[in-house]
């Protein structure tokens, strides 16, 4: 397993900005979900990340900058991605821009596309790090590829051996969920790549209608494989009824009974207390040797429509999993 370090002791963060500076890989807290981070200029580094996480190489990873300078350095800003910046950043948005200065991201990281995904995260942790590292910090959740995305340190060293030299613990992630992710590398529309945090209301409302994801070309975020986020144990969506040998997910004041065990989003029925448990306890219920995981009803307003999108993703058989 790898070194979990106390992120609140300064020489800790100063050490993983060295560690990725010289080309290692370092699982760090954002307020999202904890990320793997290396330089994102290393061709080497970043496949040392694909290689950890075993993510096809097709699956571009997001460009994390301690403000939005310096993601202007590398990536072509408009009027659309301002306003987007200026009232979201620092937090959980992810902008998939024209890639400005291709040598100052690695193609690797950015899968030979012209555009480049890139955000400014706001926990401190992350914040620190990147400003001790001065340069753009490739960070995927630090999970292997299409696993349930991590919200603790502990989450993190379950899964990785030495191919992480170090994991800074930060506590658990305050949102839970991760990004949403804006594409505005089209001048005439906007597309809602992945639901999260910052709900389609609040974006539309600065910059207009949503589209949906091109149903043709390359994938240009992360979050947009049909399968993802997903347990071992299989996942059952909508329940109004659950089995003796069933694990139960639920939602709301009144959670179904007959469960062999049971865990509740929010017994308030608030959406953001269920992002912020819905990884973890998915990871609890994958534990329970239940015959499958059945999930209680999740409203799709506001925050809902993100965690219905993972929970969808992750419902979806092995066998029909493929690039959205």
């Amino acid at each position: 397993m790898p070194d979990v370090i106390d992120a609140s002791d300064r020489s800790a963060v100063v050490r993983a900005a060295e560690l990725i500076l010289d080309g290692g890989i370092v699982a760090f807290p954002t307020e999202t979900v904890y990320g793997l981070g290396a330089l994102a200029s290393s061709d080497r580094a970043i496949g040392r990340v694909y290689a950890a996480k075993g993510r096809p190489s097709s699956n571009p990873l997001i460009a994390h900058v301690a403000d939005r300078a310096s993601a202007a350095i590398f990536a072509e800003f408009d009027e659309r991605a301002d306003r987007l910046a200026e009232k979201f950043w620092p937090g959980p948005l992810t902008l998939v821009l024209p890639l400005k200065v291709p040598s100052a991201i690695s193609m690797v990281m950015s899968a030979g596309l012209s555009t480049v995904a890139v955000r400014v995260p706001a926990h401190p942790v992350a914040r620190a790090l990147l400003g001790a590292v001065e340069l753009p910090v490739a960070a995927p959740s630090a999970n292997r590829s299409g696993h349930v995305s991590p919200t603790t340190a502990a989450h993190v060293a379950g899964e990785f051996g030495n191919e992480v030299s170090l994991v800074l613990d930060g506590g658990s992630c305050e949102v839970g969920v991760e990004s949403t992710v804006v594409d505005l590398s089209d001048p005439d529309r906007v597309r809602l790549l992945r639901p999260g945090a910052i709900d389609r209301q609040a974006l539309e409302r600065l910059i207009g209608p949503l589209c949906a994801p091109a149903a043709d070309g390359p994938v240009r975020a992360p979050g947009m494989m049909l399968r993802h986020y997903s347990p071992d144990t299989a996942i059952r969506l909508d329940a109004t009824s659950v089995d003796a040998d069933e694990a139960l997910l639920a939602f709301g004041p009144k959670p179904l009974e007959g469960a062999a065990t049971a865990l509740n989003l929010s017994e308030a029925g608030n959406l953001d207390e269920a992002a912020s448990r819905l990884y973890g306890m998915m990871r609890q219920l994958d534990q329970s040797r239940a015959r499958c995981i059945a999930v209680m009803p999740v409203p799709a307003h506001g925050l809902g429509e993100a965690i219905n999108d993972r929970l969808r993703r992750a419902a979806i058989a092995d066998g029909k999993a493929s690039a959205a």
